[in-house]
């Protein structure tokens, strides 16, 4: 290796996501590392020339404007090219959520290499990484800001795929129904949430058919409507102010959606899920008074 610079992080005030070192290296002609297998992911990033990467039997010829995922645990080689020696970049890191990051991106077991366009800025945020290269408080908050900045221009231009259709379709879906989940209480639309995974309407609703058997907007009524039976029983906030919490800007077309799915309106459902609450507070009372009646819960 004709020129390298490293930045090594040894204490961390992280957990879901960390650095753990980074650096970037100008390599001679055929220079290699491993057989080796590493305790942490390690992403690289080739600026210039060529390689080659082999994991698992598996050997990949790389480029610039290339990248590949070394993970923990598995065993790695990689050597530059003998006529065109590559330089590259590298971040290693880890966390309780690395993984799931990772396969945000659609990085992991299933795809160990990629590309971007964004060659120059993963230059420049790495290089900024090591300028903060102390172990004082504002430099670790900005070593981590750094990390997440890295992995937001990766996923700028990365596919998010897997090794399949399928697998692809049910991170969609997955996505999808995490999206809905965080904003069911907001006004949302079905195609808000085909944006926000990055797939037009009609494959949206294909793939929740499949996966889930139904519609993207059935799925968005009933969990709405669900959390809306929820409130209903457990507090006392009024029906407007229900509606208004799941998502519905017309209390009467919540009240209508109500009663289509459960068969009652929302009044009668509170009214009935609080008789039902008080005849088993009353079982609960009489059987842990031995069998016998408890007559001061009748005024419940």
């Amino acid at each position: 290796m004709e020129e390298s610079y490293v930045l090594q992080i040894k204490e961390r005030q992280f957990s879901d996501l960390y650095l753990c070192f980074c650096g970037y290296a100008d390599c001679s002609a055929g220079h290699s590392f491993g057989p080796a297998v590493r305790p942490n992911y390690i992403i690289h990033y080739i600026t210039e020339g060529r390689g080659r990467y082999t994991v698992d039997g598996v050997r990949y010829e790389l480029e610039a404007g290339q990248g590949f995922l070394i993970q923990p645990g598995v065993q790695t080689f990689y050597q530059a090219d003998e006529s065109d020696p590559w330089s590259y970049l590298w971040v290693g890191f880890d966390g309780a959520r690395a993984e799931e990051y990772l396969k945000g991106m659609g990085l992991g077991e299933n795809r160990l290499i990629y590309r971007s366009s964004h060659g120059e800025r993963l230059r420049r945020t790495v290089m900024d990484m090591l300028r903060h290269n102390t172990y004082t408080a504002s430099d670790q908050f900005l070593l981590e800001g750094l990390l997440y900045a890295f992995f937001g221009v990766l996923a700028e231009d990365m596919d998010v795929v897997s090794s399949s259709e399928a697998n692809a379709g049910s991170l969609y879906v997955r996505k999808a129904v995490e999206f809905i989940q965080n904003n069911y209480c907001n006004p949302i639309h079905i195609t808000d949430v085909a944006d926000y995974v990055c797939i037009n309407r009609s494959y949206l609703y294909t793939l929740f058919q499949k996966e889930l058997g139904v519609s993207p907007q059935e799925y968005l009524t009933n969990y709405r409507l669900t959390q809306a039976a929820e409130l209903l029983a457990i507090t006392d906030i009024s029906i407007e102010s229900v509606a208004f919490s799941c998502g519905y800007s017309d209390p009467l077309v919540f009240s209508k959606a109500f009663k289509a799915k459960n068969g009652i309106t929302p009044s009668k459902y509170r009214r009935k899920s609080r008789e039902e609450q008080r005849e088993n507070l009353k079982k609960t009372e009489t059987r842990l008074n031995g069998g016998k009646p408890v007559s001061h819960l009748s005024g419940l």
